[in-house]
């Protein structure tokens, strides 16, 4: 027809996700009588299997939730605390923290998935996992971009001490390379849920599973303990939201930094974007700007309490960031965290999903090992790959989100849901790190000022905003505004016409009258919508 991908509607429930291997197996959770938790949880779990380079069981991760017989939203946060024995005053640079026992995190996702099932499920644990059990055991195809992720790690970690635990568990003990056509089975993986599913996340936290994990970690040389595994326990939170348009926004207060995001959409509320060439120089310059302001009130201001936080969403606070971005002095700055960092798409490996039911339900999740792969530390005999979470931690014990034993770490995901009269408007999520509230705002905007249908808005260019004022842009741009955002300060470089340093959004629109469900899913990635 156009060349467009087909909408996807329904009445009846729907999942958004990175794979479509994995948002089917949530439609069957939705399709065999279960609601948008058990879902979540599924899709969740089949993420493991055909993401592993980004998500798993011993990742961390965070959820928006609407929860349909309370007429109310809630947040999980299901992000770890840094474990009691980590070393401060070890590290001098932050890529120590990169590879190896020393970067991972508590692990926090299973607890997460359990836990929307055991508040708002109906499922047993068994049903849940069913679908990532049978896609562990009989393995799936590689293509796309799995299949080049799964071909890059095996050059990118091949160096490493730990390597051949990762090839043995993810390609067996043969010297041949991931490529077209190869069919990745994961026995351990499947033999781990299937007693999980069982035995509960106990067996994780505090049973055989845990003590193996623990042991192999330590034997590495890390700081992991079955005390660390103990005080694992996610945490239900009112959402942090602002009004945007009619909307309202929720997603994580503090430690999670997706204030950033409403704050972006607290300075935007101020203009008449509607008004603007859509994709022009002016609609540009000023997300852009608003982008780079945010970006760094957060990073002066990380895990702020919620008197500051009040402070910082405020109209006193708002208006002279507005007032700056109608400044036409350049605006620089960072944007990452406390020290300049060049784009590396291979440390920010999220993933991001969202699921509603028939009753009303809606859940949005954000999940992550870190960078690719975490910190390559792949316990033999399980199928799990470690998180590498504290990479985003600061050394400088100074720092706004510091690296101190047993205290909260600050992480930039952003699941969101935003409503209208109450009710579920819009779920929204993008993997990304630091570009998640960038690029989230972009499409949003995209959708909301502009009314692009969902798919167009996910599918519109976007860009991502680097420390200084570098800002990298999908290609499709027109040159003549690209020219223009460089005469008002944008050090713009084009990139690729569709670009995964710009996330791989996913989400679901739902309309205010009929309830219709419509879903987004990115084509950057391997995004796809499926029905119950």
């Amino acid at each position: 027809m156009d060349g467009k991908r087909p909408t996807i509607a329904s009445l009846h429930g729907m999942v958004a996700a990175a794979h479509p291997l994995a948002a089917q197996a949530g439609a069957k959770l939705l399709a065999t009588g279960g609601n948008a938790f058990d879902a979540a949880a599924a899709t969740a779990a089949a993420l493991n299997v055909v993401e592993p380079f980004m998500s798993g069981l011993a990742g961390m991760g965070m959820a928006t939730c609407y929860i349909a017989a309370e007429h109310r939203l809630r947040t999980l946060d299901f992000i770890t605390r840094v474990p009691a024995k980590f070393p401060t005053g070890k590290f001098t640079r932050r890529e120590q923290l990169y590879r190896g026992p020393l970067a991972c995190g508590v692990p926090g996702n299973l607890a997460g998935w359990c836990e929307l099932v055991k508040s708002h499920g109906r499922k047993k644990l068994a049903d849940i996992f069913a679908p990532a059990i049978a896609l562990a055991r009989d393995g799936h195809l590689l293509i796309g971009f799995p299949g080049a992720t799964m071909l890059q790690a095996t050059k990118t970690l091949a160096d490493l001490p730990f390597f051949e635990d990762w090839r043995a568990n993810y390609l067996g003990r043969g010297t041949g390379e991931p490529g077209p056509g190869y069919v990745m089975r994961q026995p351990e993986l499947a033999r781990t849920l299937e007693v999980i599913a069982i035995e509960g996340p106990e067996h994780f936290y505090r049973g055989a599973l845990g003590r193996q994990i623990i042991a192999h970690v330590q034997a590495l040389g890390g700081c992991l303990t079955m005390e660390d595994m103990h005080t694992v326990s996610p945490v239900w939170l009112d959402p942090l939201a602002v009004e945007y348009r009619g909307l309202k926004v929720h997603t994580l207060p503090p430690p999670c930094e997706g204030f950033q995001f409403l704050l972006t959409l607290r300075i935007l509320d101020g203009f008449d974007l509607k008004g603007m060439e859509r994709n022009g120089a002016n609609h540009l310059d000023t997300v852009w700007r608003a982008i780079r302001l945010a970006a760094g009130v957060r990073i002066a201001n990380n895990k702020p309490g919620p008197g500051a936080l009040a402070r910082l969403l405020s109209d006193e606070a708002v208006e002279p960031l507005r007032a700056r971005v109608r400044d036409p002095r350049p605006v620089e700055g960072l944007t990452e965290q406390w020290a300049p960092r060049a784009p590396d798409p291979a440390k920010e490996h999220t993933t991001s999903f969202s699921v509603v039911d028939r009753d009303g339900n809606a859940v949005c999740v954000s999940q992550s090992l870190g960078g690719q792969f975490g910190c390559g530390v792949v316990v033999p005999g399980t199928g799990i790959c470690l998180n590498n979470f504290l990479y985003w931690g600061e050394l400088d014990t100074r720092g706004t989100n510091p690296l101190l034993p047993g205290t909260d770490l600050a992480l930039p995901m952003a699941p969101a849901i935003a409503t209208r009269d109450n009710q579920p408007a819009l779920l929204l999520g993008t993997p990304g790190s630091y570009g998640i509230c960038q690029t989230q705002t972009q499409a949003l905007v995209q959708h909301v000022d502009f009314g692009l249908p969902l798919q167009d808005a996910i599918e519109a260019p976007r860009a991502r905003l680097w420390d200084g004022s570098r800002v990298q842009v999908e290609g499709r741009l027109p040159a003549p505004v690209l020219e223009a955002l460089r005469e008002r300060g944008h050090d713009v470089e084009p990139t690729t016409d569709w670009s995964v340093l710009v996330g791989g959004m996913q989400g679901i629109a739902i309309d205010a009258q009929s309830r219709a469900q419509t879903g987004g899913a990115d084509p950057r990635r391997e995004g796809y919508v499926a029905v119950p």
